[in-house]
Formats: structure tokens, sequence, C-alpha cells
């Protein structure tokens, strides 16, 4: 009898042969326990764990999870009401909270450093008669380099994530342990107390560095543990706040470490009496909101070029023309970033609080601008003529997005921008002035922007954007109905995300 993963369409002889390295890995290594994970909507893992001795049978049988998880808002209330005839008809598959079955991707395996004798392995979803959920949101990204691929293109990708690290308080009112006090339990609960691992305003700081080494430390010995691509750790510019660096993959590979490194920080901190958060903006005074710059550029698939690079600047450009540092190529890509800009922030910033980074002389961006190595602006153009690391840096994302969504959406701007031949207007040499359009003030505006994107909802697929914007009004509508939305956001993100 064929298994599973056989019916799905994806187990053949090299699946095989991965499946059986993987079972003698653990063998070998001792493993008790392996997480089967999934990345949900809003970018964090979820799954189950099985004893080593079931994990073998589950690679190829898949392992169950109630669907209601795809529907969830970021409260974890389930947006749909599934079990009323009709409530969830446009999503047929989920009704009465069925099953789906997660199937592994089995190179991602991985032993987690700071779980004893634990393994871990990426999953994607499946139905029960062995179709793909189309809705989950790494297929999105598949999906959009799928579209690249055809082109003979391929998305390379660096990240730059800024994020918080806190000490929990051990003692006094909301510290860890009243944030698990039964009698204090809400949907979500309370956060536990925090103190900062440095006081901030001192960019680079080597002084206040040494003050979060430890942290860091942890962080550092994690992600390099993961085989993630760290290249450095920096003091940034708020209280407690840091900035990690990733070198270039390519952007499926980007967007699995970008899940993975969010929760394997999170986890291995919170061991050692840390709090990490990928709120963009942490609900205190004099706090610096945190970005995350996603790098870009697009390769040749024959020969591994880059085809955003120039070898000479355009005849009769200027610095100001895109041409003068980027091909066409890149020029019609930059251009299809700013038309797209307003529906993209819908998935590059996906909650009420990222947009709250949106102002003047902040280093974030507050209009839909580029600029030559100008970080005000929202596009910054890297590189110059002959420079295979010519790239564009987009500035405009929040570090708790969900990293296949964000990158889908590039794609998919970047190519109707490709397909139009748009041209960009001049550089931006001041990109706060006010005379550019303003990118959207609130998570509604965008919401509403994405959904009258024609090319951006041809290309994400008019069935995802209807459920994705059904997930994400239930969060926002509960924002709106919140007497205090300072607490709200408290409740909802410092402690989730």
């Amino acid at each position: 009898m064929s298994s599973f993963a056989q019916r799905c369409g994806i187990h053949d002889v090299a699946r095989q042969a991965a499946l059986a390295q993987t079972v003698r890995l653990i063998d070998a290594c001792g493993i008790e326990q392996v997480r089967f994970s999934w990345c949900d909507p809003h970018g964090n893992l979820r799954g189950k764990t099985l004893m080593a001795k079931a994990a073998a049978k589950a690679m190829s049988e898949g392992v169950g999870m109630v669907s209601t998880l795809l529907l969830k808002d970021s409260s974890d209330r389930t947006a749909w009401k599934v079990f009323e005839s009709g409530g969830v008809a446009d999503l047929p598959g989920f009704e009465a909270a069925r099953n789906l079955l997660l199937l592994p991707i089995l190179s991602s395996y991985k032993q987690l450093p700071w779980a004893h004798k634990t393994g871990w392995l990426l999953c994607q979803p499946w139905f029960q008669d062995g179709r793909a959920v189309g809705l989950d949101t790494r297929r999105i990204l598949q999906s959009a380099l799928a579209r690249l691929s055809a082109q003979g293109l391929a998305l390379q990708c660096g990240l730059e994530v800024e994020f918080h690290i806190y000490r929990i308080r051990q003692n006094g009112p909301g510290c860890a342990g009243d944030e698990l006090d039964p009698n204090l339990a809400g949907w979500p609960g309370e956060p536990p107390s925090v103190d900062t691992v440095h006081p901030g305003y001192n960019l680079l700081s080597e002084a206040w560095g040494d003050r979060c080494h430890e942290a860091l430390r942890i962080v550092q010995h994690t992600a390099q543990a993961l085989g993630l691509p760290l290249t450095s750790l920096e003091v940034e510019l708020g209280p407690s706040q840091v900035e990690a660096v990733f070198d270039v993959t390519d952007a499926l590979t980007a967007a699995d470490n970008m899940v993975l490194f969010r929760s394997a920080v999170t986890q291995a901190l919170r061991r050692a009496g840390y709090h990490a958060t990928f709120m963009c903006r942490p609900p205190f005074e004099n706090i610096m909101s945190s970005g995350w710059h996603l790098h870009q550029s697009l390769v040749q698939i024959s020969n591994g070029a880059n085809a955003f690079m120039r070898n000479a600047p355009a005849d009769g450009a200027t610095p100001s023309d895109a041409q003068f540092t980027l091909s066409a190529t890149g020029e019609h890509y930059l251009a299809g970033l700013l038309h797209h800009a307003p529906a993209m922030a819908a998935l590059a910033v996906p909650t009420v609080n990222g947009f709250e980074r949106f102002s003047a002389n902040r280093l974030a961006p507050n209009s839909v601008s580029w600029g030559h190595d100008n970080r005000g602006a929202m596009l910054r153009v890297i590189g110059g003529p002959g420079d295979p690391a010519t790239r564009i840096e987009n500035r405009i994302g929040e570090p708790a997005a969900n990293p296949y969504l964000y990158m889908a959406s590039q794609i998919h701007a970047g190519l109707d921008g490709m397909a139009q031949g748009l041209q960009a207007p001049p550089a931006s040499q001041s990109p706060y002035d006010g005379s550019a359009a303003q990118l959207p003030p609130a998570l509604g505006d965008a919401l509403a922007a994405l959904a009258r994107d024609d090319a951006m909802v041809e290309g994400l697929g008019l069935d995802f954007v209807r459920y994705y914007t059904h997930i994400k009004q239930a969060e926002l509508l509960r924002f709106e109905a919140a007497q205090d939305k300072l607490a709200w956001q408290r409740r909802e993100y410092f402690s989730r995300f």
C-alpha cells in the first residue's frame, strides 16, 4: 500500500534516501523527540512533538494537525465559524475543524542546541486526499519563485533584522511567576515584566554591546549551531534593541532561516531568563521601532550573474537616474516595488503596531521613494556599475512579518514592473520632505490597497488575498474595539511575536 507522501506525489527515490539518512541521524545522535513544525500565517512556528520511534513513520504518513490553525488571527481566535453551516463556504476542506496532515521537508532536519536530544523538521500541510494546501504561506512564496524561474531568474536575499532583548524580572509585580499565575490568565495573557539589557541611544556602542554580551552570545551560538548564515550582531539605537545580519542566500532558504531564527532565539533566550520580541515597537515610552531590511537581487539561473548589475551607466544617465546604477531589469523591478508599495505594506507590515514605525528622520521610511544609499528612503539602491553585489534594500518591513509573504510580495511587484516596463522616478535626496506619496498610515489602509491592486491579487491569488484579509480584519476589528490600545498590543504582540 502506498504511503501518504506517495499519494501526495512527493515521495521518490531521492526522498526515500533522505528519509533513511534522517532516521540514521536521529538514531546516531540519541534523539528522543522530534518536533514537526509548520509556519502559520503570522510567521510563527506551530506543530507537534513526536517520540523518535514514531518520527520515521510520520515522515511518510504525516502528522495530523487541526485545520483551524490556518484560520487563527494573531490572538489564536478562529476567524471563521467552522462549526456552522456555510461558515467556511469560501474555504472547502476546512469544515468542522477537519484534520490536515504535515509532511516534513527532510532537508530541513536540525538538532536543536537548546533542547536536550531534540530534533526539528520544517513541514508543509496537505489535505487528507493528498492535495497541497494552497493557503500555506511557504507555498505562496514557492509559487512566486516559480513565476520568476519561468523567466530564467531567481531571487537572492540578505537579511538585516532588528529586534529587542529584555531581561525578565524574577521578583516583584509582573515578574515571570505572575505571568504564569492561573488567576491572571487571559486570552492573550499578560507578558512578563522586563528590564532592558542596555540603556540605548548610543548606536553601535562597544560598552553597550558588552552589557548585553551574554544575551548576544546565546543568539550567536544558537544561530550557528543551527547552521544559519549569521554574519554580525550589533547594538542598535533604541534601549534593548539589537540587530542580526545574515549573509545572502536564495529567497526560500532565507525565508526558512528567518522563521527558524525568530523561534530559536526566543526559546533559547527564554531558558536563560531573557525575553526576545520581534514586535516592531514594544509597548514602552522612549523606545525605538525595529525594522526588517530585505536586501534583494535577481540572478540569472543559467550562470548566476546578477541581473541588476550594469557594467557602465546608461547613456546620458545621471546619478539621480536608476539606470546610472541598475540594469534595465533592475530599474523595472525597482519601479514595480514603488508602484505596488501600498499593497505590499499589508504583507511586509502585518500588524497594527508596525505602522507606528513610519515617521520622519527615524531611519525608517514614511514615503514611497528610493535613493542611492539613502537610509531614509523606502528603497535603498546599493552598489554601482561593475559591482556584482548591486542590490535593492527594501526598508519597509517589520521584523514580525511572515517572511514567505514579505518576499512573495517583492517578486509579484517586481515582475509586474518588468512586464510593464515601468520606469523609476528620479532618486530622492530628501525622502522626508513630503513630495512623494506617503505609505499607508495604518493596517486597514494597507489591506484596502492590497484588495484593489490587480497585479498583486493576480500574483498571490484572489483566494489567498481574501483569506489573508479576513484574518487581518479580525485582528484589526478587535484592536479598534479595545479601550486600552496599548494594553491590547502588549498582550497581542509583545509576548507572542
